[in-house]
Formats: C-alpha cells, sequence, structure tokens
C-alpha cells in the first residue's frame, strides 16, 4: 500500500524553535528551528519509509476563520523575528530535497492537512500526520495516522492516534472531538466555547449525547444539572460558532494530487549548498552529501626528500591512523611513510608538529616509547578557541565546516584547515591564547594523562565495604519507617510510599507520577524522619556507584594508577573537562565525600603530594574586570571579603558581622557571578524573596562598579554577538537578541559569568603551563597530576619539596598580570585529603 505522510510545518518548525537554543550560523543566520525540524523530518522518513512525502504550511493572510471571527487568535504574538527569517531557508532546503510544499490563501495548514488525508482515503493511501496540535485528532480514521508530539518536563514522545486510540483516550470519536472543543473552547485559538463549561463537563456530554446538535435537540428536558443546562442555553451561539472555528475543512481548494508528492531524489548540490551555509555537517554526513576531493593533491613516496625539507624548515605536518601515515611540510609534498621513520622528528623538539587532536598522539607515542616534543598547532584546539559551543570537533566536521566539502587524503585537510584556522586566530587577536596557552597545554595534559594519579587500592575496597555496610543499614531503618519494603531507586515506588501509603504533602508531579528529586526531598524535610534518610541513602549510594566502584573500574592494572582523560574542548568557558573518571566532580561538600580524596596517594614512599588553591579567583577576576573600587580595596588590603561584604550590605561595622552575615554574603557574593536573582538566592539563603531582593539592591548599591560592569557586559555583547575573557577566549551568546524571555535571560546570566569563570580557566590554564616548563627545565622528578577548577596537584619528589612548593605559589600567583593579587595557598600530605 501505498504511505503518505504530510508535516504541520509550522507547528514543527515552532515546537523546534522552542525546544532548541537559539543557534546562528558563521553569518549570524539563526538556524534552530531548520536545525530541529529537520532532525524531526528525517526521524519519521526513515521509521515509516513512505513512497509520498508533502509538507503543509500556513500563510501570513487571514483565513475564512479570521473574517468570521475577528477576534480568532487575536490574542497571538505575532512569530519571533529570529522565528520568521527560519521559514524561507527551510523552504528552500525542502524545494531542493525535492518534497512538496502546500500553502492556500485563506486556509489555514490543518485545513491543507484535512483535505490530503480526505484525498489519501478516498485513493486507498495510507496517511500519516506528524504534528504537534491536537487539533489534528479530529482526521484520525482507519486510513489516517496521527503522529502527536509532545514535549513535558523536557522529554519529547510521540503518540500514534487512529480512530479507535481517539475513543480508547478520551471516549469520544474524532468527530465527535470536534464537539468536544465546541463546549469548551481553547483560549490558546481564542475560541470562546461555552461560558463555564470546562474540559470534563465537555467530554461527558459528548459522550453520553455523541453530537452538538444532539445535545441541544430539546436540551430544556435533558437530564443535565440545572447549572450546566442554564450555561448551555445561555451559551448555544457561541457553542456553534465555536464549532465552525475547531472544524477543519477536508475540500480546500488546492491543487493537490499524490503523484506530485511521490518520494525523489534530493538535488544534492543544491541541498549541499544550504547545508554548509548552515554549518549543518551532521546532516551533510547523514546524507552523503559532502564530496572527497582530490584536486592538486599528490601522494609521494619520496621519504628521504621528504625528510630533508623537514630538517630544513623545522616544520611537521602530519597525519596517522591504524593504516597509514602520512608526513608534509606543505601541501606540495605530502608523502606516505612508516610512523617509525617518524620518530625522530616527534622527538626533535626544534621541529614544530602540527596535526589534528595531538594530545592523543603524544600518548600513544609514550606507549611506543617515543618522547613527543613541540606541539606547535593542532587543527582540533584551534577550531575550539574560534567556535567553542561546536558539538563535533573530529577533523571530518572541521573541514567541513570551514571548507565545505574533505579531501580523501586525511593530511591534505588538516593543511587546509591549518592556514584558515591560523588567519582567523590572528584576525580575532587570539594569538597569545592560542600560542601561549592553549597549544603548549596539549603536551601538559598529555603528561597528566600518561603519568597518571595513584589510588591506594586496599583502602578504597575497605571504603566500598563500608558503604556497602551503611547502604544495608539506611535501607532497613527506611523500610522500618516506612512500613514496607520496596525499590528505593523506583522513584514511582517511592512516591507511591511517600504520597499514597504515608500521606506526605505532594510537591509535585510529572508526566510519570510523583516527583521525588532533591528539590522535592528538601521541600519535604521535617515532615517525616524518613526524609532525611532518603537523601542520605542516595548520597551513600551516588559515593558506592560514582567512586568507589567506579574508581576500581578504571585503575590501571599495570601501573595502580589512574589515567583521567583530560580534554580541551568539552566546555564553553574554557575550562578543563576530565573523564573515565571525571576528577572535577571529586565530592568535597561532605565529610564522608571527602574521604574519597584519601584514596589518592603519592606515586611511592619518596613522593608527597603538594596541593596548591587559588583564594577566591573568580571573585579577585570580578573586581578586576569591574574595577569596582570596594571590592578591589578589600583585596588589596588583604580583608576577608566576605566579611567585608556583609559589613556593607548589612550596615553593620566589621567587627559586628555574625558568622551567618558572612555565609548570607558569601552566598550573595558568588550568586551575582552566576547571576542569581532574587528567587534563587531567597532559597538559598532561607529567606523571603523580598529580604534577598533587599541583599542583591543593598549589594550593587555598594559595589556600584560591579553593576556597571554587568550592565554593559550584556549590553555590548548584544552588540557584538559575544562576550571575551582577559586572554580574549569568546563565547558567543545568540540568545541574548532571541525573542523568547527564558532563553535572553539566560543569555544575559552567560553574559556576565563567562567574562568571569573563563578567565579564572585562562589563568590556571596559563600557571599550568608555566609550572610544568618550570619543572621540565629544571630538570626536576615531581610532575604535575591533576587539575580540579581551581587547585593543582604536584607528585612531588621529597627532595624538591620546598622548590616545588615555591614554584607553584610563584607561577600561580604571577601567572597573569591583574590590578587584584592572586593569592594561592600551597600544602603538603600523603594524600589529597592531607593535601587539601
Amino acid at each position: 500500500m501505498n504511505k503518505l505522510i504530510i508535516f504541520d510545518g509550522n507547528s514543527i518548525a515552532n515546537r523546534a524553535f522552542y525546544g532548541i537554543k537559539l543557534l546562528t550560523n558563521k553569518d549570524g543566520i539563526y538556524t534552530n528551528a531548520i536545525y530541529g525540524f529537520l532532525n524531526i523530518f528525517f526521524k519519521y522518513i526513515n521509521e515509516e519509509n513512505p513512497t509520498h512525502i508533502c509538507v503543509a504550511f500556513d500563510l501570513h493572510a487571514p483565513t475564512f476563520r479570521h473574517k468570521a471571527f475577528p477576534a480568532y487568535k487575536a490574542q497571538r504574538k505575532g512569530m519571533p523575528e529570529e522565528l520568521k527569517q527560519q521559514m524561507p531557508i527551510l523552504k528552500e532546503i525542502l524545494k531542493a530535497m525535492n518534497i512538496t510544499i502546500l500553502e492556500i490563501e485563506g486556509y489555514e495548514a490543518d485545513d491543507v492537512i484535512g483535505t490530503v488525508s480526505k484525498k489519501c482515503e478516498d485513493n486507498d493511501i495510507k496517511c500519516i500526520i506528524i504534528t504537534g496540535d491536537k487539533d489534528d485528532l479530529q482526521l484520525a480514521s482507519k486510513m489516517t495516522v496521527i503522529k502527536l508530539i509532545t514535549t513535558k518536563m523536557g522529554v519529547t514522545d510521540t503518540v500514534d492516534y487512529t480512530d479507535d486510540t481517539v475513543v480508547g483516550k478520551y471516549g469520544v470519536t474524532p468527530s465527535e472531538f470536534i464537539d468536544v472543543k465546541a463546549l469548551m473552547g481553547d483560549p490558546s485559538d481564542n475560541i470562546p466555547g461555552v461560558s463555564g463549561i470546562g474540559e470534563k463537563t465537555a467530554f461527558s456530554l459528548i459522550q453520553k449525547y455523541k453530537s452538538l446538535d444532539a445535545l441541544y435537540d430539546d436540551v430544556e428536558n435533558k437530564d443535565i444539572s440545572n447549572g450546566v443546562k442554564n450555561k448551555l442555553i445561555s451559551g448555544k451561539d457561541s457553542a456553534y460558532q465555536s464549532r465552525f472555528l475547531s472544524t477543519i475543512v477536508r475540500n480546500v481548494p488546492i491543487n493537490f494530487s499524490a503523484d506530485k508528492c511521490i518520494v525523489k531524489e534530493y538535488n544534492s548540490e543544491e541541498l549541499a549548498k544550504l547545508f554548509k551555509s548552515l554549518n549543518f555537517t551532521s546532516f551533510l554526513k547523514k546524507l552523503k552529501l559532502s564530496k572527497s576531493s582530490d584536486e592538486n593533491i599528490k601522494v609521494s613516496d619520496d621519504k628521504q626528500s621528504l625528510f630533508e625539507r623537514i630538517k630544513k624548515e623545522s616544520l611537521l605536518f602530519y597525519y596517522f591512523d591504524n593504516d597509514s601515515c602520512f608526513a608534509a611540510t606543505n601541501a606540495d609534498n605530502i608523502t606516505k611513510v612508516e610512523l617509525k621513520d617518524l620518530y625522530p622528528f616527534f622527538e626533535d623538539k626544534n621541529i614544530k608538529k602540527i596535526s589534528h587532536d595531538i594530545k592523543n598522539d603524544i600518548v600513544y607515542l609514550n606507549s611506543m616509547g617515543v618522547n613527543f616534543e613541540n606541539a606547535y598547532f593542532d587543527t582540533m584546539i584551534a577550531y575550539y578557541i574560534i567556535d567553542p559551543s561546536a558539538n563535533d570537533y573530529s577533523l571530518e566536521s572541521v573541514t567541513l565546516k570551514l571548507l565545505g566539502d574533505v579531501h580523501q587524503n586525511k593530511l591534505a585537510d588538516i593543511l587546509s584547515t591549518y592556514f584558515i584556522l591560523k588567519e582567523q586566530i590572528d584576525d580575532n587577536c587570539q594569538n597569545e591564547l592560542c600560542y601561549d596557552v592553549e597549544m603548549p597545554l596539549i603536551e601538559v595534559l598529555a603528561s597528566m594523562q600518561i603519568y597518571g594519579i595513584k589510588v591506594d587500592k586496599t583502602k578504597l575496597l575497605e571504603f566500598q565495604s563500608m558503604l556497602a555496610d551503611k547502604i544495608e543499614s539506611i535501607t532497613a531503618d527506611i523500610y522500618n519507617q516506612c512500613g514496607t519494603t520496596f525499590n528505593i531507586n523506583s522513584p514511582k515506588q517511592l512516591g507511591e510510599v511517600l504520597f499514597e501509603k504515608m500521606h506526605l504533602p505532594v510537591i509535585k508531579k510529572t508526566k510519570s507520577g510523583y516527583s521525588t528529586s532533591v528539590e522535592v526531598l528538601e521541600k519535604l524535610r521535617g515532615y517525616h524522619a524518613v526524609i532525611d534518610m532518603i537523601m542520605e541513602y542516595r548520597h551513600l549510594v551516588k559515593l558506592k556507584g560514582t567512586y568507589a566502584d567506579g574508581l576500581l573500574a578504571v585503575i590501571d592494572k599495570d601501573t595502580n594508577r589512574i589515567h583521567s582523560n583530560f580534554n580541551q574542548t568539552v566546555t564553553l568557558t574554557g575550562r578543563i573537562s576530565s573523564t573515565e573518571p571525571n576528577l572535577q566532580n571529586i565530592p568535597i561538600r561532605t565529610e564522608l565525600g571527602r574521604e574519597v580524596r584519601k584514596m589518592f596517594i603519592p606515586s611511592d614512599t619518596e613522593h608527597i603530594l603538594v596541593d596548591a588553591d587559588y583564594s577566591q579567583i573568580e571573585l579577585r577576576v570580578l573586581a578586576h574586570i569591574s574595577g569596582d573600587k570596594n571590592m578591589s580595596d578589600a583585596f588589596n588590603n588583604n580583608e576577608d571579603i566576605h566579611k567585608m561584604t556583609a559589613s556593607r550590605i548589612f550596615g553593620v561595622p566589621l567587627d559586628e558581622v555574625t558568622p551567618q552575615m558572612r555565609s548570607r554574603a558569601k552566598t550573595v557574593n558568588f550568586g551575582i557571578i552566576y547571576g542569581m536573582g532574587d528567587f534563587s538566592l531567597a532559597n538559598e539563603i532561607n529567606v523571603k524573596k523580598y529580604e534577598a531582593k533587599e541583599y542583591i539592591e543593598s549589594y550593587f548599591q555598594k559595589f556600584s562598579g560591579i553593576k556597571k560592569y554587568m550592565d554593559d557586559i550584556v549590553k555590548n555583547a548584544k552588540k557584538d554577538g559575544y562576550v571575551t575573557t582577559i586572554l580574549n577566549r569568546r563565547r558567543y551568546l545568540p540568545e541574548l537578541n532571541g525573542g523568547n524571555f527564558i532563553q535572553r535571560s539566560f543569555g544575559e546570566r552567560v553574559a556576565m559569568n563567562t567574562p568571569i569563570q573563563g578567565s579564572a580557566a585562562d589563568i590556571i590554564k596559563v600557571a599550568m603551563v608555566k609550572i610544568y616548563n618550570r619543572l621540565k627545565k629544571e630538570n626536576l622528578k615531581s610532575h604535575l597530576i591533576l587539575q580540579v577548577h581551581d587547585e593543582l596537584i604536584i607528585d612531588t619528589f621529597k627532595n624538591e619539596l620546598e622548590t616545588v612548593k615555591n614554584i607553584l605559589k610563584s607561577e600561580m600567583e604571577n601567572a597573569v598580570k591583574l590590578n587584584i593579587p592572586l593569592i594561592a595557598d600551597t600544602n603538603a600530605g600523603e594524600s589529597w585529603y592531607e593535601a587539601k
């Protein structure tokens, strides 16, 4: 049987626009609605494999409904400008895919969809309607399936409706669904319905009487309560008008035939051009539209000639994988070589190396006994500097974004992208960030990964066993308090026990039942002793699963160390991240959580761990960037910044600041950095919203330079489209100019925070490079092994302890020159716990 899919164009584009954060291409054109629409489009095409496809769109012109009832949809705001500019481009893409577009003045897309589905039914063609609009359920039948896309609590779901499904869920047939809406109305479309008749009553009336006509036939004598009867009688005209507005027309005079919608080959050339202009590399790959080009690329076998040029020019472009290895000094002499032939060049610190994802090469070559030197330029890291929000930094993706296609030879891609990236970094004034920070950091992170950090396996096993005992004990206590056994890890079962069996107040319900989130449990504290037990149980399970079990699983059998993978291209702010395991998230807030740090120990008895931590680096950066006099003076005079802040915002002398005042001021200080509003602050410090508002207002009065900085940074970011750190790291913020309030608010918070958090990331990276170089230059046996946020750890040869402490403190405090002193505190110990 033939199968036609018709997409509700405006409904899907609208859903995509609000479901995906604002995205732009390199020219600043918004793309999130197009991207989301195409993801949905390809998903259903792949799932359904249709023989026919078309897309229905609304036109801007008034429809027959607007003419009959001027208030119809009158309350709706116009389409946001950011979405409006995407619609013509989306239609261009559909045309390049040879997809039939259906639209007609005077009618809505729903009417076009209704007409197409009727013609399909008449011609024995199965019709599938993809929409986010529940109104289309009236079209469901044996031959027409409505795939209704819904999003609740951030989760997107699709439910299929035929006529039987509609009856099963709502108790009315698809055509009766129209009459339900005629009674209850629809505020979103300004359809009035019958005043006072809600959804429940509307469904019960139509379930009983089957139609509006049957309901109103002799309505005065029907077995209906007087209140409802009076509403029906007074609202009869409105009910029939609402039915007229709610009924999808199925005989629109549109030029449609199924033959025009037969699936055709895409216009690959035109489609590739559009996808390239929008930076849709994933779709280029998905549809295999990217071409491999060999233009002007010749691969030589003359290794000797190449080696001479490498020595002469002190430059090596290379690329290797499992199958082959290529080297060059420029695009004219790409040569296929044996990897082992390049070993001497990799070890020569005078030869600049250029490739893609060099850190992994350094780690691999180290396992071969090769000591890699001088990672001069990495096209992956360079692209991250240019675009920190990309979700794919593979060589193919970077090449597609920069060139529009890829070469068959990957080294040719590296050569081509290198010159483009080098120029863009220069144009953006990011040379210092690139060549003095990010590129040298590659070797630092590779060294940390290779060396690893030793773990006391015996202690870790004891910790694991202790946690298992605690979990068993508290599980029994929870069962005793609840009077039943159940799966504590199941939100559904836990919710039923807490809210149905124990009758605790319901705080929040979700699609799947009662919410038992951390926020909900926090609000339930004090209602029953079991709540604290459940929170403790979750803490113990997380510690055991993530840290005890998790760390044991990644200890290298040969070295007894953990070799975490440090990443440079993950965060939008420039911070380093780590995986397998994530050492950035080792807990510190609870005493039991801090126990995890006892498991990390020096490499042997001749070593000790030295830890250095920046003191309040983000607040110091804020004082420097904003130039605020009060905060700057506090740091320059080495005052307790939180105590001083408390004194200012609460209007009391320094010696009268209580611990609670200082604690609240500390929350305000850090909350301001992250754009925290009065509502969040009130929850955080457990005060009324008006009090939190007063704290924030008082803060900005006393620290007016910070208020000015925040106002200016948002204003400038809206104008420029991005914010920068002290080393000119950029973060682009299309959200700032979005039509959606939530997106704009998010953009404003990020604009305020990124220069601070990103600058702190810049500073510690500079310090890491300088410390690594000092340790190497002075031939010390100590190794930099770990970076966690504002903290660095060195596995220190005991005879070098004072030297290492001095290097750490000196290089961290002098990493960059600020108007505010940078302070680093150093400690040593036989474990990370002791050193901290």
